[in-house]
């Protein structure tokens, strides 16, 4: 079995795949301080939850967005999983072309996406990730990954709108019954998701024209997507576990290939 972690900036997600088929889901809120033994807790806790043990798992594949807890995991990894892990990055094999400006610095949480969009449907695409930052991919029909945009996440959103007026208070993310609210709460429920709904469209269809690309796939992932694919019809998928996919083909690709990725 494969075990997948995702690192982003507010989550940590696990997922364990036996073949092509995810078979258990673990999650975790992002800490830097936390050391490799509380790493090697919550990987052995997710194990356990599945009746696993280290030796069910065969391979390991991290995608991180953080640098700062990558010794820390890795060293749980090796220590209570007895692997080292393969890491993603834009120095390792892979069936697309990273042709931006400047290629290396495009995070892994990108390849990993771009990655499973192009093995999965095989034609030009957008690939929208709605997490802390909201980043929007395009990979054209031969492949090659051309260009990004990234916006502020709906999280960041609402917390600079809560953060930045006296009497706003915090309220959970969830889709209003109308954009028509009836008190503080709703309103500021409707002004965050509407008011994000529309970005998210004019920014699908203005990379649609500048790109002269119309029928281009629009694939959703990340926490929040979820709520805003199912309110415009720009995005035409969406899949909360394109990460854990992306990964396990980019193991594929790369397993048993000798080189350093620590």
């Amino acid at each position: 079995m494969l075990l997948t972690i995702d690192v982003g900036n507010t989550n940590i997600s696990m997922g364990i795949l036996d073949g092509e088929k995810i078979v258990g889901r673990y999650r975790l809120m992002t800490q830097t301080t936390r050391t490799s033994d509380e790493y090697g807790f919550f990987i052995t806790t997710f194990l356990n939850t599945l009746q696993l043990k280290a030796v069910d798992i065969t391979g390991i594949i991290i995608s991180s967005v953080v640098p700062k807890l990558m010794y820390s995991l890795t060293s749980a990894v090796i220590k209570y999983l007895h692997q080292k892990p393969m890491i993603v990055t834009n120095e390792m094999q892979m069936d697309i072309k990273l042709d931006t400006e400047a290629p290396r610095s495009i995070g892994a949480d990108r390849i990993v996406n771009t990655t499973y969009a192009w093995n999965t449907f095989h034609r030009s695409c957008i690939i929208v990730d709605f997490g802390t930052a909201t980043t929007y991919d395009y990979i054209d029909q031969n492949g090659v990954f051309r260009y990004v945009v990234i916006q502020p996440g709906l999280g960041i959103s609402l917390n600079a709108l809560t953060s930045m007026t006296a009497k706003l208070p915090e309220i959970e993310i969830v889709k209003p019954k109308s954009v028509l609210g009836t008190n503080t709460i709703e309103g500021m429920q409707a002004g965050v998701v509407y008011g994000y709904i529309g970005s998210v469209e004019h920014i699908i269809k203005t990379m649609k024209k500048e790109l002269n690309d119309p029928s281009c796939m629009v694939i959703a992932t990340g926490g929040l997507g979820k709520i805003i694919a199912s309110e415009t019809d720009e995005i035409n998928a969406y899949d909360a576990d394109i990460a854990f996919k992306g990964m396990k083909i980019l193991y594929d690709i790369n397993k048993g290939k000798d080189y350093e990725n620590l």
